[in-house]
């Protein structure tokens, strides 16, 4: 089916054009026509099946529908992450770029509140965000839930794993009943809370599921080899030598993994730089944005980054590391293969993660054919640096904080805590900041004599101290005892009197 078919708005035909479709992906052939019913709809889809458009083009006609009788609208996108709502926004500006004036807003966590909240109040008419900076927004007033008449789940069953579930419940008590609005959700697997999240929220939704019995991509050639840890890096790097792909992601199972073996990476000739979830927005974007430009070939990523990434012509994808949760593998091998393309997922099994390797099988149904390390190219693996020195080629890592034993930080300037010590230190009295043994004859002042402290004050400050100031306890002048005069009786009798 052609878009044309569905009987769209010109304006809508117009931003579909400049998104480049023109035939339907097979879930956009199934539930547009009931989305663009108004009816509730909920959505088994494989990730990258193209759902975003369903959501986006059904909103758009519904808007200008009512924009044309005199009534606003507006809708509301939840996504588990960061990376996936921005992507949403950009595809969404994209397909709305042919209704003039029409303005679509992101709204995640990690940045700061002020410029989020001038966007509200400019005023949108597709707000994408993450429940928690979403919810913030409507307990302040600064988004109007009672407006909100169409609202979307995307990725419902990640929400609901990472603990969103109670965040999206408030969001459906603070909007208008389910009957005045139209709900969309879409999940890779309709478990038991989406559901309930349907029969409680949403209006007699429609269910449809898209190859059920398929959890992965039948584009995607999946290869297995074992190996051990300490021979990962290199048949990483014969794989890569062989592979020479364009660009690729590289998944590891730690943030620190994912520091280290860019490094290593750079290091043995790969352009490649790291994501994940201590990082800044602006230096996680910055990094994908690298990617998806050509300026790096190869981004390593924990599974912070493995919903919502979309980017175009991924041919390659390699867990460094299985995945603890089984699930976390689909959703790293579907950054390939994407919109109907071809790719590949390679897995390294060592001694650590192997154990893993059941449930994954088990979850998608299949053995992951294995690879016997034939054949490869003969490289050198050029070592590294250990990892205690890694953040001295990471800036934005290493920013502020010391750098070795030297005190300084990677531009080369004192570090905070230095120019802290310095700052105190200038502070002090020019007393405290002399050593105890700041004396000619070496030793400390409170093991010299009385007469040798009164001469050094005079040699060094020009006056000499009070004759009655008390002597310090580690004084070694003997002290002298005090004289007692005699009472009455001992004057009368002579008593205590000295012999002459």
């Amino acid at each position: 089916m052609k878009f044309s078919e569905l009987n769209l708005h010109e304006k809508v035909l117009a931003g579909i054009k400049n998104a480049g479709f023109e035939e339907c992906m097979p879930v956009q052939e199934r539930a547009l026509p009931v989305a663009l019913s108004g009816k509730d709809l909920m959505v088994q889809s494989k990730t990258g099946s193209g759902k975003t458009a369903v959501f986006v083009i059904a909103f758009l006609e519904e808007y200008l529908r009512k924009k044309d009788a005199g009534v606003s609208s507006s809708c509301l996108i939840v996504a588990p992450t960061r990376e996936l709502a921005q992507q949403i926004a950009d595809d969404a500006s994209v397909l709305c770029s042919g209704v003039p004036g029409f303005h679509v807003g992101c709204f995640f966590g990690g940045t700061g509140y002020e410029r989020q909240r001038k966007l509200l109040q400019m005023g949108c008419d597709i707000y994408v965000g993450t429940p928690g900076r979403l919810l913030d927004f409507m307990g302040s007033g600064d988004l109007k839930a009672k407006n909100i008449d169409t609202f979307v789940i995307d990725e419902a069953d990640r929400l609901f794993d990472m603990g969103f579930y109670p965040d999206i419940k408030k969001m459906f008590r603070m909007m208008v009943p389910r009957e005045q609005r139209q709900t969309m959700l879409f999940s890779a697997t309709l478990e038991m809370r989406v559901r309930e999240l349907a029969w409680e929220y949403m209006n007699e939704s429609e269910e449809i599921e898209l190859e059920p019995d398929t959890i992965t991509v039948d584009s995607i050639t999946q290869e297995l080899y074992h190996v051990a840890k300490s021979e990962k890096l290199k048949l990483l790097l014969q794989l890569l030598a062989l592979e020479q792909p364009e660009s690729a992601i590289i998944f590891t199972n730690s943030r620190h993994m994912t520091m280290e073996l860019s490094r290593r990476l750079r290091y043995n000739g790969w352009n490649a730089d790291y994501i994940s979830g201590d990082l800044t927005q602006k230096a996680r974007e910055l990094a994908l944005s690298k990617l998806k430009n050509g300026k790096i070939r190869i981004l390593v990523a924990t599974d912070v980054a493995a919903r919502g990434l979309q980017i175009d012509n991924l041919p390659l994808v390699v867990n460094y590391d299985i995945p603890e949760d089984y699930e976390n593998y689909v959703h790293r091998i579907g950054r390939t293969a994407r919109a109907g393309k071809s790719g590949k997922a390679i897995t390294l099994a060592d001694e650590e993660f192997v154990y893993g390797l059941e449930a994954i099988e088990k979850y998608i149904k299949m053995k992951i054919p294995v690879i016997w390390p034939d054949n490869l190219p003969e490289i050198t693996v050029k070592t590294a640096p250990d990892s205690r020195s890694i953040k001295k080629d990471v800036p934005r890592q290493s920013k502020g904080k010391p750098n070795g034993k030297s005190g300084k930080t990677s531009s080369g300037k004192p570090s905070a805590a230095r120019q802290d010590s310095a700052k105190r230190d200038s502070s002090r009295p020019a007393a405290q900041k002399r050593s105890k043994s700041d004396s000619r004859s070496g030793k400390s002042l409170g093991r010299m004599t009385e007469a040798e402290r009164m001469k050094y004050y005079k040699d060094k400050y020009g006056f000499e101290p009070s004759k009655t100031a008390s002597p310090s306890k580690d004084s070694k002048e003997e002290k002298k005892e005090p004289v007692k005069k005699p009472g009455f009786w001992a004057r009368l009798f002579g008593i205590g009197r000295k012999k002459k």
